[in-house]
């Protein structure tokens, strides 16, 4: 890690120098990598917030569903665009099922999250060892 610190100070001269450095090809293809990770982490972060609202939505019907009183009447229960009549029950198996299928989903983007945010990190080391603050790469 003392590397990478090392590598982020840089000196007046060393900061002027690396300002004026060419910018080979495979520094491009670094920094338009880092470009479509950028992309792609945003596009995850959409994703999982929509997917936390849908667990927090149905885990606010399960707790709903808890306080029906009578068993015996059917519950009205939406799959795609249409509501079936279920037992109670049923209805709630089915949404801790859907709770569960989300929960997995969450842990996969997550997942996804934390890779390329690594991938991200390896490159704007490398790129800011290379250009100094002659390159920009906060968001």
């Amino acid at each position: 890690m003392s590397s990478l610190l090392s590598r982020r100070v840089l000196s007046k001269e060393d900061e002027a120098s690396s300002t004026d450095a060419e910018v080979t090809r495979e520094d491009q293809d670094k920094i338009n990598r880092f470009s479509s990770l950028h992309n792609r982490i945003r596009n995850l972060d959409e994703q999982l917030a929509v997917k936390k609202k849908d667990k927090e939505d149905l885990e606010e019907v399960t707790q709903e569903l808890e306080l029906v009183l009578d068993e015996e009447e059917p519950v009205r229960y939406k799959v795609g665009s249409t509501f079936y009549s279920v037992p109670l029950s049923e209805a709630q198996t089915m949404l801790q099922e859907a709770t569960s299928d989300a929960d997995s989903e969450i842990e996969k983007l997550e997942d996804e999250v934390g890779v390329v945010k690594e991938e991200m990190d390896k490159l704007k080391a490398e790129l800011y060892a290379r250009f100094g603050r002659g390159i920009n790469l906060e968001a």
